[in-house]
């Protein structure tokens, strides 16, 4: 091992414009595209908490617009002023989550605790009847007799397509019916404890090294799991997909700072949520056999979810095999709303055996991703996550029931591969020099 200077991994086109003006230009692109986007999503969306998220997201994003305007007029006047460096950058962007996502969270919470019933999407009132269930039955799923005895359009909330950790989130309700108990609060708290911790750990002094630049990277990392609207949207209204995605950019946090362990855990820990931070464990225990730690991080990457399931496989097989495998392949006893305008949306419904060819295409995509790990091990945190990016963004688009929604994902992890690259960690002297794995760690 040897110690090498951070290599950032991105074009030079993004790496021009995120330091044009000291990050200023795209604060302010990403504060305006976000108000078109949220106006756009007040006036038009067809799901009523979309509209309710946007109509106040906009005004948020408007505000946060206006401020980063304001700090590139300072700039121009004064390019050393700290009204316009990354601290006052963070303070905007804390002023845009409280404005587009803790705001409009809180606002749905209280009118849905006060009767409106058109302030949250599906996904809460799954997550709460699952911890309902738990609470009552032992696991959080009902078997296939129990939803097809539901009326027909309640059969689809009868489903609970997440790993049995998910519950958890909805155990506040079932204890107590308030606006705090809002699945999403619990979610928005899962979510910033995980990317508190992430961010406090990219953010230790090592070795005497620090960065005006990483910490510019930090902070839009931080924008790209929070502000971004794809992922505002999603907390204010839905949630779940929120605290997988921080627990999985926990562990690369923790692999980016030789904590192979920690990082098995946190993945771990995303992987008893949902099925989504499987790949990313994947891709971390390999990373982990690179650096002769392979069983750290698999204990806990596989350890937990096993433990998760284990329970809820003793209690009601049928059941779990029917949430978590059935009804995401399209087997259920109805089909899933999920069917974004995807490749492989669209191929499974435009073509003859569709779905089949859909298949096809995603296990060749899988293949070729897995060619590459075996070829090229990802042997640092930045190429760990490069990895997850491209293959859940392959994964996304040539599945054929998948969501808008699920970009999130790729787009944080690609956004957070420059954050990754902490000064001082001691890395590989390369990282794309194919080499084989150890298969000893």
């Amino acid at each position: 091992m040897s110690t090498a200077a951070p290599t950032d991994h991105r074009p030079r086109w993004w790496r021009r414009l995120d330091h044009a003006a000291g990050g200023l230009t795209l604060d302010l692109g990403l504060y305006t595209v976000s108000a078109a986007f949220a106006a756009v999503t007040a006036a038009t969306s067809t799901l009523v908490p979309h509209r309710a998220w946007g109509g106040i997201a906009a005004l948020g994003y408007l505000a946060a617009a206006t401020l980063a305007a304001g700090q590139l007029l300072v700039r121009h006047r004064r390019p050393t002023s700290p009204l316009a460096g990354t601290a006052a950058r963070g303070l905007v962007t804390a002023l845009a989550v409280a404005g587009t996502v803790l705001l409009p969270l809180l606002w749905q919470s209280v009118q849905r605790a006060s009767g409106r019933t058109d302030r949250a999407q599906e996904e809460v009132l799954v997550v709460e009847g699952s911890g309902r269930r738990l609470l009552e039955t032992g696991t959080p799923y009902l078997g296939p007799d129990a939803i097809a005895a539901l009326p027909p359009d309640h059969q689809l909330l009868g489903y609970t397509p997440y790993q049995p950790g998910m519950a958890l989130f909805g155990l506040p309700r079932a204890a107590v019916d308030a606006w705090w108990t809002d699945a999403r609060i619990w979610f928005a708290v899962g979510t910033a404890l995980a990317l508190v911790l992430a961010l406090r750990l990219l953010r230790q002094p090592i070795a005497g090294a620090g960065s005006p630049r990483h910490d510019a990277a930090l902070l839009r990392a931080v924008q790209a799991a929070t502000v971004l609207p794809i992922c505002a949207l999603t907390l204010a209204t839905g949630g779940d997909d929120l605290p997988v995605l921080a627990l999985c950019l926990l562990s690369l946090a923790f692999a980016a700072t030789g904590r192979p362990g920690r990082a098995g855990l946190a993945v771990g820990l995303a992987g008893a949520l949902k099925l989504f931070a499987w790949p990313i464990a994947a891709v971390l225990i390999i990373w982990g056999l690179t650096r002769r730690a392979g069983r750290r991080v698999t204990a806990g990457a596989l350890g937990l979810p096993a433990a998760a399931l284990l329970p809820t496989l003793l209690v009601d097989h049928d059941a779990l095999v029917e949430n978590v495998l059935r009804f995401p392949l399209g087997h259920g006893l109805v089909s899933s709303p999920a069917q974004s305008p995807f490749p492989g949306q669209l191929i499974a419904t435009a073509l003859p055996a569709g779905r089949a060819v859909a298949a096809v295409l995603l296990i060749a995509a899988g293949l070729a991703i897995a060619l590459r790990l075996t070829r090229r091990p990802p042997r640092t945190a930045p190429a760990a996550a490069l990895v997850c990016a491209y293959g859940l963004l392959a994964a996304i688009l040539l599945m054929p029931t998948t969501r808008f929604g699920y970009l999130l994902y790729p787009i944080a992890f690609l956004l957070w591969v420059p954050a990754l690259d902490v000064p001082g960690i001691r890395q590989p002297a390369s990282e794309d020099r194919p080499q084989g794995v150890d298969l000893r760690a």
